[in-house]
């Protein structure tokens, strides 16, 4: 078999520097009202926005340009590192907290979130470690199933308890997607969602603030002030939109009716000055992405390639999937940003990072000898 060597993904490409500039656009729409009131400057959000986005661009072209098999060899380093700056946040000293939650580790002037880094962490660890691994192996649950259970375990109980329920589900579903794409025996996998239902049963009645989520998800207008404040407030941004929205910038919930309209809500205010055909474009642009990621999951040159892409583009969709899931009111609300859009530096330079990864791998193709 030789490995034909060709152009990156163009669509993917598009779609990707399509969906940065969507959300650069629209977080100063969103946020330069707050900017203004809290900072004195209207483009505070904006600029930050902007820097985080030529790094970005910068790890984007270098993933682009750089052999996806290069990573392999630094696969154990960044799962030690994620897992430490998972555990940092718990530090008093370095972990920042911000709406009852510790997700960030602040070094200095930098402050980052470790999770994003710890879902590219997992991402790489399973695909290198199910390759590595014979079929033989992979089908056993000791030597295939348990050892990436136990890193997708530590994980996931680090980024819970932060709290951040959310990431921790993505962190779930990569997991599964990752372990069925690499070859575990189904009634492995069936074995382990049977068992993961009551402990998820119990995580959402251990804490009151999740079952008042899941209560004002069910009927938010039984407490319009409190619980069920930022699903009402995202429902009436989306409905105002209309069919074509009232205009760019001309967004009324930004006045401080809608929290986090510039992070978890952004897709709200996309409905409400672009209406509902930008929304409806958002939602193509990422099923475009769905569509080439697991393109070139298929077409990769080897087992690798598959798992990283198709593990890459999971955990962008699945995000996706959540943030749209939580504004329109089809799933309980929890935080979590838009890829690519909503403001947020690490965020948007991980994702960058792994789009460019999957570009890189889109550009080596299996080719039959002889073909």
């Amino acid at each position: 078999m030789l490995i034909e060597k060709k152009s990156p993904d163009l669509w993917l490409f598009i779609v990707v520097i399509l969906l940065m500039a969507v959300g650069i656009c629209m977080v100063f729409s969103s946020s330069y009202i707050m900017a203004y009131k809290w900072y004195g400057d209207s483009y505070y959000f904006l600029k930050r926005q902007l820097i985080y986005a030529i790094i970005a661009l910068i790890a984007f072209f270098f993933a682009i340009n750089t052999d996806y098999h290069y990573y392999k060899k630094f696969t154990l380093p960044i799962l030690i590192l994620s897992i430490a700056l998972l555990s940092m946040v718990y530090i008093p000293s370095i972990g920042r907290s911000a709406g009852g939650a510790s997700r960030w580790v602040k070094i200095g002037i930098f402050s980052f979130q470790p999770s994003e880094i710890a879902k590219f962490a997992l991402i790489l660890y399973m695909a290198e470690s199910l390759t590595r691994k014979q079929i033989k192996d992979i089908k056993t649950f000791i030597r295939g199933v348990l050892p990436p259970l136990i890193i997708m375990l530590v994980m996931f109980l680090l980024i819970l308890n932060e709290p951040d329920f959310s990431t921790s589900l993505i962190i779930l579903g990569i997991s599964f997607i990752m372990l069925f794409i690499g070859g575990t025996r189904v009634i492995q996998l069936y074995a382990l969602i049977v068992a993961a239902i009551p402990l998820g049963i119990l995580i959402l009645s251990r804490e009151e603030y999740r079952r008042t989520r899941l209560l004002s998800f069910l009927d938010p207008w039984k407490d319009p002030l409190d619980s069920g404040f930022h699903i009402i407030q995202s429902l009436l941004a989306l409905g105002s939109g209309g069919i074509f929205g009232i205009g760019l910038a001309e967004s009324k919930q930004k006045y401080f009716y809608l929290p986090d309209q510039h992070t978890d809500f952004i897709f709200s205010i996309i409905g409400e000055e672009l209406g509902f055909i930008g929304t409806v474009v958002i939602i193509i642009l990422f099923t475009i992405l769905l569509w080439r990621g697991f393109r070139i999951a298929l077409d990769s040159s080897d087992q690798f390639g598959t798992l990283l892409a198709a593990g890459i583009t999971s955990m962008i969709v699945f995000q996706s999937i959540i943030n749209i899931g939580v504004v329109t009111k089809m799933i309980p609300t929890t935080g979590i940003t838009l890829p690519f859009i909503s403001y947020g530096g690490t965020s948007l330079i991980v994702n960058m990072f792994c789009a460019g990864i999957l570009l890189n791998i889109s550009r080596y193709k299996a080719k039959e000898q002889g073909a």
